[in-house]
């Protein structure tokens, strides 16, 4: 919508002024009309939810409104017409054009688009909450403060039933809402989703408060510098991932201690509405790592989702030959795998990924499925959200639907932790999607 309004507003603007060098005429009545037509239509386009506001639009809002202003002021005053001038008509048509361009660009870099089907029965609610927890300092900063997580919960509106528990990790950079189609699916076929933000992890966090916290430097150099070859030896790249997920699974702990207090001596009806006794965790890009390190730790976890990381949890650095090795421990805790081209065709590689490898015999029980034509960032929501940042974050446009991946993925991790969760059905997911 935001491409096509540009278009339009851009073609009447080169229009109106070959029209305007053609009859050697301002025509500046006429133009302060369009403009306050323009801005009529609109706020027309919005309130019949043509347009469905967000903050994409504030720019451009005020840019039209402006405009009618000055036109409207220039009509009831009945300004007289300056004298034509060639070079003034280019030079405005140059800034108006520039001014509309920059008004534009939130609405073409955040295009409203329609949200992914939600097949559940249940209505879903959203809460937000700020836990502290007061046996860690934040390593982050000098202050003195203990460390906190932000998080957000999707649960079933309206019921006095309990709900299995999933805990969401984003990926490195990413946010807690980056798989919002994903938790509102699974809140919609009664499940309390609860998402957080790993604090200097995360692109940026925001607590009830109002108080907000953006990515680390450090760490965001961190993660860029360990995919480049030369920079980081094996060995200090085996101690950066100790570390990340340390805090990550930390921060995890943390979150589901919480709760399981709070499910306990806490009358809220979220809380109330959570069987803590049953219990899945998942994650995307680093936050898959998490989730898997969890999964292998805490025996309350009945079932991990994997999305598109590699087992940090499970490589051993062996410093005799200088690189890593898988574990020769057997996984137990029931594992989906979803894959996007990015990692797949890494898995053959003695990487990061050789504890992924499909014929590990420790990870036998587990489920794995590849995404044909998906890239990373395929497997959330940000290219709904934002195609032009996923595809520039993920070095291009992926070639499988956006859609259908997003579609796919929510009813494979529905129908997984149903199986492993509430006993339903059976799960036999193809290899390749």
């Amino acid at each position: 919508m935001g491409t096509l309004l540009l278009l339009i507003m851009l073609i009447f603007e080169i229009a109106f002024a070959i029209y305007c060098m053609a009859t050697k005429l301002n025509h500046k009545k006429l133009k302060n009309w369009v403009r306050v037509a323009v801005f009529i239509a609109f706020v027309m386009l919005l309130l019949s939810s043509v347009i469905d506001w967000n903050f994409s639009w504030v720019i451009l809002t005020i840019v039209l409104f402006i405009f009618a202003v000055m036109g409207m002021s220039s009509l009831l005053y009945n300004k007289r017409n300056r004298q034509y001038k060639t070079s003034s008509i280019i030079w405005k048509t140059i800034v108006t054009i520039l001014v509309l361009s920059i008004a534009c660009a939130p609405a073409i870099v955040f295009p409203q688009y329609k949200s992914p089907k939600v097949t559940g029965t249940y209505q879903v609610a959203t809460a937000t909450y700020t836990y502290n927890d007061k046996n860690r300092m934040e390593e982050f900063t000098d202050k003195g403060d203990n460390r906190f997580v932000n998080v957000e919960f999707w649960y079933p509106k309206n019921t006095d039933k309990s709900y299995p528990l999933l805990v969401f990790s984003h990926g490195a950079n990413g946010i807690k809402t980056s798989n919002t189609s994903t938790y509102t699916e699974l809140a919609s076929h009664g499940y309390v989703v609860v998402s957080l933000d790993h604090p200097y992890h995360s692109f940026y966090t925001v607590s009830v408060n109002g108080a907000k916290v953006f990515i680390d430097k450090g760490f965001n150099s961190e993660v860029s510098n360990s995919n480049k070859e030369g920079i980081y030896t094996n060995e200090e790249v085996y101690g950066l991932i100790q570390k990340w997920m340390k805090l990550r699974t930390d921060d995890m702990n943390f979150v589901i201690d919480t709760i399981r207090s709070k499910t306990k001596s806490d009358n809220d009806p979220l809380y109330q509405a959570i069987d803590i006794e049953k219990i899945g965790v998942f994650g995307h890009s680093m936050g898959g790592a998490a989730s898997v390190s969890l999964g292998g730790e805490r025996k309350d976890v009945q079932a991990v989702v994997n999305i598109d990381a590699p087992f940090f949890s499970e490589l051993v650095y062996k410093k005799e030959i200088d690189d890593f090795v898988a574990r020769r421990e057997d996984y137990t805790t029931p594992l989906l795998n979803i894959y996007s081209d990015d990692v797949w065709k890494q898995l053959d590689s003695n990487s990061i990924y050789i504890a992924n490898k499909p014929d590990n015999i420790h990870f036998k029980n587990a489920y794995t499925v590849h995404f044909q034509g998906a890239k990373h960032l395929s497997l959330t929501d940000l290219p709904l959200f934002s195609p032009i940042l996923a595809n520039m974050l993920q070095g291009g446009k992926a070639d499988i639907d956006k859609y259908y991946a997003i579609e796919t993925e929510n009813e494979l991790i529905l129908n997984f932790f149903d199986f492993e969760l509430k006993g339903i059905g059976h799960f036999t997911p193809k290899e390749t999607y």
